[in-house]
């Protein structure tokens, strides 16, 4: 009973470590669909990107997240002829390109904790005038929840706990949903994820139940051009759960002939965030460089995330404008 109560609260320990339950992302102005399921198939293209990201480079059991995802959109693919009997026929759009499909699996490493698992998205756009899109996202996600048992060494090989449930491991099903508007200029998102607070009970009844708490994300950016081939991006995003106090990464991005970006941004919990990336064609590549101002910077190598993306789409069958990438 007491191991597995020192247990708990190293579990405990390496969630308020990483500050959040869900993984941090440094680059998500380039993977907005990670944290909101309603920017699925918001810019028209087909897109898919992997995103390795490696905290505390050095610390044993620092966070580890890897994931995979795909974002489309249903557009206006072609026409159907409808026919009236004698009055005039009729040309209409077999799709009116509101909606949008994406999904993603990830793996996810913080401490003793391992979750793999799956999401898939559903959103609908719509155009509320000319220049700007409302868009509202529904996301099903389910994850495979355990223990690393090879993170945990007993003595005794009759532990209660070597049997435990989180051991084997357990499937955990939730839901995520997001507010995304866009336009030319700027765009804010609003999601929340997790909203069963999805809850994993460590042995039986007699001990305590550890619950996924909700996450809320709020982002907003927009977009200054001082020149015909040069933006600037402001940016900031805040997140919070229901016993994390709100942190919130606040930077400022230059891009260059929408091929080459550089970043910088803060983020309250006390780290310095630099990213760079570029692109060729269909290709994204993006790498960002954590570094904290925590004691803990003196035992680690720094965060390391990279992205690399490509997408697919025919610009002439595009909305009135293009999402920035």
């Amino acid at each position: 009973m007491r191991r597995l109560a020192f247990i708990s609260i190293l579990f405990t320990c390496s969630v308020s470590l990483a500050g959040q339950q869900l993984p941090l992302y440094s680059q998500y102005l380039y993977s907005k669909f990670l944290i909101n399921p309603a920017v699925a198939g918001s810019d028209g293209y087909t897109s898919f990107n992997l995103t390795a990201r490696e905290q505390w480079v050095g610390y044993s059991g620092a966070p580890r997240t890897f994931s995979f995802s795909g974002q489309t959109r249903i557009l206006k693919r072609g026409y159907e002829i409808k026919d009236k009997g004698r009055q005039r026929s009729s040309f209409r759009p077999k799709g009116d390109g509101k909606v949008g499909y994406g999904g993603y699996i990830f793996s996810d490493r913080n401490g003793l904790v391992q979750r793999t698992g799956f999401q898939a998205s559903y959103a609908y756009h719509m155009w509320v005038n000319s220049n700007t899109q409302l868009s509202m996202g529904l996301a099903l996600t389910g994850y495979h929840f355990k223990i690393n048992e090879d993170e945990i060494r007993f003595e005794d090989p009759n532990e209660p706990w070597m049997n435990n449930e989180l051991r084997r491991g357990i499937f955990v099903p939730d839901a995520d949903f997001g507010v995304y508007v866009l336009s030319r200029d700027y765009s804010i998102g609003f999601s929340t994820e997790q909203l069963f607070g999805a809850a994993a009970k460590i042995g039986d009844g007699g001990y305590h139940s550890y619950s996924m708490d909700r996450h809320y994300y709020l982002f907003g950016t927009y977009s200054f051009v001082p020149g015909n081939r040069m933006e600037l991006q402001p940016s900031v995003l805040i997140m919070m759960s229901e016993q994390i106090k709100p942190l919130a990464d606040i930077g400022l991005t230059y891009v260059f002939d929408r091929k080459i970006w550089a970043g910088i941004s803060y983020r309250t919990s006390r780290a310095i965030i630099a990213n760079f990336g570029v692109s060729h064609s269909n290709l994204y590549i993006g790498y960002a460089f954590d570094f904290t101002l925590q004691e803990i910077q003196r035992v680690t190598y720094g965060t390391h995330e990279l992205t690399v993306a490509v997408r697919f789409g025919d610009n002439n069958r595009k909305y009135r404008w293009l999402d920035r990438y």
